[in-house]
């Protein structure tokens, strides 16, 4: 019996959506839940680099202790895994199971675009399962491990080889690397061998696109594909039409949400927040307006992909800011793309001095510096 689409409930103007997003994101006000139920609900965290995370629960969580997520990690409740995206992620041991099987699809695309040429002549499943032998001995650093796969394939390219395990194998990176203050090499393990259990068996692309609208929601189908990687997820959201809602965008475009999500008023109060490095509350929508205007955008990219860490003012990007830790002196820099009012700039100033509380560990000399625009 086929259905019908849910009538437009309403238009969300840009601050409208901004706000919807923000609650989502657990912005709008810090939150007491554990770290481990906060990465269940935003679907992981971004972490490319090791300590973003942590400046990620820092910013959404009330009285956040680094100790806490490093213990999941080292306990084995959580772990870095490549995801959505492609890009490597911080999420719960059960996420781990539940979502890289629906992300494998991504992985194996991903490789192919990026080393197909590299690739060339190689079977990359029987390097996928060389790599399987290896890590069932014991845990390898990228370079032990593509040292072993050079061996049986001199002619191809270490990183093309130590990528076809990452793609094709769900590879989790195990501590002492992502562990606050602490620092090693990227060591992989199986992510079964590591946790002690199978991934799931079969993709649930429905509970994936639902956890989805639930963090990064409103969001049209092109949004959820920029958040995950995946393709064609139009069928996926025409099967779930029935427990969804629809909103209309400044620009008319189809946004899908939870009947229930959050909706504040776009007249709600945003407070100043210094978002993490890598944050996906500016990485994960094809239109990133609803947080980052095109101009500042680029204003934060650079050629190697780094994102640094921003500032929202009044729930937008207005800045960028950076954390140098020397051994007794702990400076954080702030570089403002516009001018802030008086209000906004003691706040900018109260949270940035919380956040150098917070990544001094409270030892040694603290310096806020502030660059206007």
């Amino acid at each position: 019996m086929a259905t019908t689409s849910p009538q437009p409930a309403g238009v969300l103007d840009r601050r409208a959506l901004n706000r919807a997003f923000l609650a989502r994101q657990l912005l709008l006000e810090r939150r007491t839940m554990t770290a481990h139920d906060a990465l269940e609900h935003l679907v992981g965290l971004q972490a490319q680099a090791p300590f973003p995370p942590y400046y990620g629960l820092w910013s959404r969580l009330e009285d956040f202790r680094p100790a806490e997520l490093a213990g999941l990690l080292t306990e084995r409740r959580a772990v870095r895994i490549a995801l959505m995206r492609g890009t490597v992620h911080l999420v719960t041991a059960e996420d781990c199971r539940r979502l890289r099987p629906c992300l494998q699809p991504f992985m194996e695309r991903s490789l192919k675009t990026t080393f197909g040429k590299d690739l060339g002549g190689l079977d990359p499943a029987k390097v996928a399962a060389a790599g399987r032998e290896l890590l069932e001995q014991s845990p390898l650093t990228v370079g032990d491990l593509t040292d072993s796969l050079r061996t049986t394939w001199p002619e191809h390219p270490a990183l093309a080889l130590s990528n076809v395990v990452r793609n094709l194998l769900p590879v989790v990176q195990i501590p002492p690397r992502g562990v606050w203050g602490q620092s090693g090499q990227t060591t992989y393990a199986h992510a079964e061998d590591w946790l002690g259990d199978q991934l799931h068996a079969e993709a649930d692309l429905e509970s994936l696109v639902l956890r989805g609208l639930a963090a990064f929601g409103p969001a049209t189908v092109k949004d959820l594909q920029a958040w995950s990687g995946l393709t064609r997820l139009r069928a996926v959201i025409d099967r779930l039409r029935p427990r969804l809602v629809s909103f209309r965008g400044e620009d008319g475009s189809e946004l899908w949400d939870l009947p229930d999500a959050p909706r504040p008023g776009a007249g709600t109060h945003a407070p100043v927040r210094y978002l993490a490095p890598y944050d996906n509350a500016i990485l994960s929508h094809a239109d990133r307006t609803r947080i980052i205007s095109d101009e500042h955008r680029k204003a934060i990219a650079t050629k190697n992909a780094v994102i640094p860490g921003t500032i929202l003012v009044d729930g937008f990007v207005a800045g960028a800011w950076r954390v140098d830790r020397a051994r007794t002196t702990t400076t954080v820099d702030v570089q403002l793309f516009h001018a802030v009012d008086k209000r906004r700039r003691a706040e900018l100033e109260e949270e940035g001095e919380r956040l150098l509380l917070f990544a001094s560990d409270g030892e040694g000399e603290r310096e806020l510096r502030i660059a206007d625009a």
